[in-house]
């Protein structure tokens, strides 16, 4: 949820112990919050790549891979998983941004060159994440792909579009099912051990992993490089002109960001109604995300993290006063088990 003050928050006990030893540990399995857009045509290909800041050329069929859609100046209007299955190319994009996704296609793409369609009414996303995750996938009969590629089967009857992230996703493998079948393949990886969640845990894999969120982390006025798309490599600086290059390739080639995307470790619970970040007497960010982590071996124990947008003169390490308390500053993604803020 979003607090007052436009902080995206995960609460606690939204994250129970026992999910959060299976992110740990295991695997759980979670219906994500996802639009699905489909081009189609012969110039379908083409298209997404110029608009899309990866490379979905060279990389060719069956490739997965992370980007955004930009503004001409730059910003990111939503960012997104790219995917070739055999015939056409989807961009699967956090439900917020659906409709500035379509309007970027309607609006850029000529319908010779490929038609947009919304799968989104028609399939079912399920996400998978933690460190069993492939081998609860293969004792439930799913090929696996490589990391950043994708693979078509049917498993049990069912066709399943099966993707994976490269290393350090915020999720491991997407499951893309017809919608009527998504219960049924849900059920088919927890009877192979995962543990079946809510979109909640894929969100504390998501600030854990130090991905940025839209409407959180993103607005209209980010810059990839802001939130770590370099690190995340949703950028590519090789291939041909897309929309908002020159500001990417610019700020690449011959400058830098003023401010980047970090995390924090609270000493005790941020203060809704305030997202601010003080050093000393310097305002020097933003808190975009607070999550309530549990300790499993401590009944009712936790801690408070989060992520910020900060100067990029403040370093890890650094004690700042954010969201009304007092956080230590750390390099993403977090490093586990976390050690004492201050």
């Amino acid at each position: 949820m979003t607090d007052p003050s436009g902080t995206w928050r995960l609460g606690r006990g939204e994250v129970t112990p026992q999910i959060f030893t299976a992110l740990l540990t295991g695997a759980v399995v979670a219906r994500a919050d996802v639009a699905v857009l489909a081009l189609a045509g012969p110039g379908a290909v083409t298209a997404m790549q110029g608009l899309l800041t990866n490379d979905v050329e060279k990389t060719g069929d069956g490739a997965f891979v992370y980007g955004a859609l930009l503004t001409p100046k730059g910003m990111i209007v939503t960012d997104g998983w790219a995917a070739r299955p055999a015939g056409f190319v989807t961009l699967t994009v956090p439900a917020a941004g659906r409709d500035a996704a379509q309007a970027i296609f309607t609006r850029s793409i000529p319908p010779r060159l490929a038609r947009t369609t919304d799968r989104t009414p028609d399939v079912r996303v399920l996400r998978l994440s933690g460190p069993q995750t492939v081998a609860q996938m293969q004792v439930a009969g799913f090929p696996v792909p490589a990391p950043a590629r994708l693979t078509q089967a049917q498993v049990g009857g069912i066709a399943c579009e099966i993707a994976r992230t490269g290393d350090g996703g915020p999720f491991v493998l997407q499951i893309t099912v017809p919608s009527e079948s998504g219960d049924a393949i849900e059920q088919r990886l927890v009877a192979a051990g995962a543990v079946a969640a809510d979109a909640a845990a894929l969100e504390c894999s998501r600030v854990l992993t130090g991905w940025p969120r839209l409407g959180a982390e993103v607005d209209d006025k980010t810059i990839p490089q802001e939130v770590r798309f370099d690190e995340l490599a949703g950028v590519s600086y090789t291939k041909g002109c897309y929309t908002g290059q020159e500001t990417v390739s610019r700020l690449h080639f011959r400058g830098h960001v003023n401010r980047q995307l970090r995390g924090l470790l609270f000493d005790d619970d941020p203060v809704l109604d305030v997202s601010g970040v003080m050093q000393l007497d310097r305002d020097v960010g933003r808190v975009t995300s607070v999550a309530w982590i549990p300790e499993p071996r401590v009944a009712g124990g936790g801690r408070w993290i989060g992520l910020a947008m900060l100067r990029r003169d403040v370093s890890p390490g650094t004690v700042v006063r954010a969201a009304g308390r007092d956080a230590r500053v750390v390099a993403l993604p977090f490093a586990l088990p976390f050690t004492a803020p201050a």
